[in-house]
C-alpha cells in the first residue's frame, strides 16, 4: 500500500493505511487522549455531533529522539493548541471534526480487513495557500507514521526530521 497521500480533489488530501487490529483499538487511538497524544495530540473530545474538540500538540513528546524544531515552526516548540466540533461519529468507524479555526474538515473512516484495520484520513478544505498544505500533508503523513509504530510496538522515529523530508516530497504533489 502506497503511504503517501492522494490529492482526490482541489484542497482534499486522502491518506490510507492498514493497521494491525483490532478495530476498538485504533478507534481508542483516534479518540482517547493519552492514546492520541502518542501520536498526535492530547485533548478531550465530546464524542457527540456538536461536541468539542481540544487538541494540545507537543510535538517533542512523540518520539524519544530529541530535535531541533525547524525555525519555521518555533511557534509550536512549546505546543500548539487547537479546537475544533465534531461533525459525525459512528463508534469504531467514523469521525469527522472541523481542523482548527479553519473551514477545514479531518475524516477517519475505519474498516476491518480480517485482523488489520483499513484506515481511511481524509482532510478536505484545505485553501489556497500552499505552504499550508504542504505542511499539513507532510504532518498528517508523520502522524501517521508515528500512528502505526505505536500500534506495532516499533521504534518511533523524530518527528520534524521526517516532516522537513516529506515537505520536500509534497512539494511537488499539492
Amino acid at each position: 500500500m502506497d503511504t503517501n497521500g492522494k490529492i482526490i480533489s482541489p484542497g482534499t488530501i486522502r491518506f490510507e493505511r492498514m493497521l494491525p487490529g483490532p478495530i476498538e483499538k485504533v478507534w481508542a487511538y483516534l479518540t482517547e487522549s493519552e492514546k492520541r497524544g502518542k501520536w498526535l495530540a492530547k485533548g478531550e473530545m465530546e464524542l457527540i455531533e456538536g461536541g468539542k474538540v481540544d487538541l494540545y500538540f507537543l510535538h517533542r513528546e512523540l518520539s524519544p529522539v530529541a530535535e531541533v524544531v525547524p525555525e519555521k515552526y518555533k511557534d509550536m516548540e512549546n505546543g500548539h493548541h487547537s479546537t475544533g466540533k465534531i461533525l459525525k461519529v459512528k463508534p469504531p468507524f467514523l469521525l469527522s471534526f472541523t481542523w482548527g479555526d479553519s473551514l477545514s474538515v479531518v475524516l477517519f473512516e475505519l474498516e476491518e480487513k480480517g485482523d488489520k484495520v483499513l484506515l481511511r484520513l481524509t482532510h478536505s478544505n484545505l485553501g489556497e495557500n500552499k505552504e499550508a498544505r504542504i505542511s499539513t500533508a507532510a504532518g498528517w503523513h508523520t502522524h501517521l507514521e508515528i500512528l502505526t509504530a505505536n500500534l506495532e510496538g516499533s521504534q518511533v522515529e523524530g518527528f520534524w526530521k521526517s516532516h522537513a523530508t516529506l515537505e520536500n516530497i509534497y512539494s511537488g504533489l499539492v
